[in-house]
């Protein structure tokens, strides 16, 4: 397994752990990609797509546990 392909694998690890939280609110996240720049791309699903506290989620729970599990990765970001 080459480097970028363990990054991913770490991704989705860390992805998995914060999943329950969101489908607990009938939401979920998928991880899309990670650029050159290490920016982590995700895409919010079902209700987190249309919350009102979507930001929050993504910069106060995804990002930050990204950040903490994986401090290689710079930001994370939303895609539609």
């Amino acid at each position: 397994m080459n480097k970028h392909e363990e990054l991913i694998v770490r991704i989705e690890d860390t992805l998995s752990q914060i999943r329950p939280y969101l489908e607990a609110d009938f939401g979920n996240v998928s991880f899309i990609e990670i650029t050159e720049e290490m920016v982590v791309r995700v895409r919010l699903e079902g209700a987190c797509k249309s919350c009102s506290m979507s930001t929050m989620t993504l910069k106060a729970g995804i990002e930050q546990s990204l950040l903490k599990a994986i401090p290689e990765i710079k930001s994370v970001e939303a895609v539609s």
